[in-house]
C-alpha cells in the first residue's frame, strides 16, 4: 500500500517539474533613453502601419536559416509588433516645420530578426501634408546583432530610430527626394 502511494507522489512531482515553464521576458522597441528631439516641434502622425502577419504577434519571431521561422514562446514584445513599432516611431519622429501638419503611412515589407547576425526592417513609407503627397520612399535598414535576444532587440531599436530620423528628415520639406539611409 505504501509503495503505490510513493510511486504516485513521485510521478506527480515529476510531472510538475516537467510542466514548469521558463518565465516570459518582455521587450520593447522604444529605447530606455527618451528621444533627444526637443518637443517644441510638432509630432508626425501615423495614418496607418502594416507589418507582415507572420511577425505581428506578441511573441518575438526569429528566422532560422533560409526557410525557417521560430516563435519564441518565452520572449515577447510588450505589445503586438504593430503597437511596438507605432509607439517607438511616435516617440522619435519630429516634424521641424510646424506650419505644415504631416502624416505618414508605413507598410513593413520585412521585419527580420536573426540572432548573432542582424536585425532588418524593410519598409515603404509615404509622407503626406494635408492632401498633398510629399514623397513615397522605401528604406531598408540593417543593424548587426549579437547572439542574445536583448542584442537583437537593441539592433531593431536602432533600425527604428534610423527610420524615424529618415521620416523626420523627409518631413522638413526642404527637398522632394527620399532621404538616404
Amino acid at each position: 500500500m505504501v509503495f503505490p502511494l510513493k510511486f504516485a507522489l513521485i510521478a506527480t512531482l515529476a510531472l510538475l517539474v516537467a510542466c514548469r515553464s521558463d518565465p516570459i521576458q518582455f521587450h520593447t522597441l522604444t529605447p530606455a533613453q527618451p528621444s533627444s528631439n526637443t518637443r517644441t516641434t510638432t509630432d508626425i502622425q501615423i495614418e496607418s502601419l502594416i507589418v507582415p502577419p507572420q511577425v505581428d504577434r506578441p511573441q518575438i519571431v526569429v528566422r532560422q536559416g533560409n526557410t525557417g521561422m521560430a516563435i519564441l514562446e518565452t520572449q515577447w514584445w510588450g505589445a503586438s509588433l504593430v503597437d511596438e513599432l507605432r509607439s517607438a516611431l511616435l516617440d522619435q519622429m519630429v516634424n521641424s516645420n510646424p506650419q505644415r501638419k504631416v502624416s505618414v503611412r508605413l507598410v513593413v515589407q520585412r521585419f527580420d530578426s536573426i540572432p548573432g547576425q542582424y536585425g532588418l526592417i524593410d519598409v515603404k513609407w509615404r509622407l503626406r501634408a494635408d492632401d498633398e503627397i510629399l514623397m513615397t520612399c522605401r528604406s531598408t535598414l540593417q543593424t548587426p546583432s549579437g547572439p542574445s535576444i536583448d542584442e537583437l532587440v537593441a539592433a531593431q531599436q536602432t533600425n527604428v530610430k534610423r527610420l524615424a530620423a529618415l521620416i523626420s528628415q523627409g518631413a522638413t520639406g526642404t527637398r522632394s527626394s527620399c532621404p538616404s539611409a
